[in-house]
C-alpha cells in the first residue's frame, strides 16, 4: 500500500465506520498516547526497564499501527499529503546531512 493509498483508505474508514474525525487537538492528544504505548514497549523489551507480565503479549506492530492510523488521521485532516511530505523531507535531511553522519566517529 501507498502512502496516498493508505491516506485514503484511512479516510474512507472514517466516513464509513468511524463517522468522522475527532478534532485535530483530540486526534493529537491521542497520537501522544499511541507514541507512549509504544515507548512503553520499547522501554520493558529493548531498554533496561523490566517488562511486566501484563506487557509481554503486547503487540509492537499493532501500537505502530496505531500511531500512524493516528498520524494520517491528522494528515488528511489538516490537507497534508504524506507522499509529498515524507519526499521534500528526505531531500532536506539529504542536503543537510549528506557528509554529517558519515564524519560522525561515534558512528564508525
Amino acid at each position: 500500500m501507498t502512502i496516498k493509498e493508505a491516506q485514503d483508505k484511512v479516510d474512507g474508514w472514517i466516513q464509513t465506520t468511524g463517522v468522522r474525525y475527532f478534532n485535530e487537538l483530540t486526534n493529537m492528544a491521542m497520537l501522544t498516547e499511541e507514541v507512549g504505548e509504544v515507548a512503553r514497549i520499547m522501554a520493558r523489551r529493548y531498554g533496561e526497564q523490566s517488562e511486566k507480565e501484563s506487557d509481554k503479549d503486547k503487540d509492537l506492530g499493532d501500537e505502530m499501527a496505531d500511531v500512524l492510523f493516528v498520524l494520517i488521521c491528522l494528515a488528511n485532516q489538516t490537507g497534508v499529503d504524506l507522499t509529498s511530505a515524507l519526499e521534500k523531507n528526505l531531500e532536506k535531511k539529504t542536503a543537510r546531512d549528506s557528509t554529517r553522519h558519515s564524519n560522525n566517529p561515534k558512528l564508525k
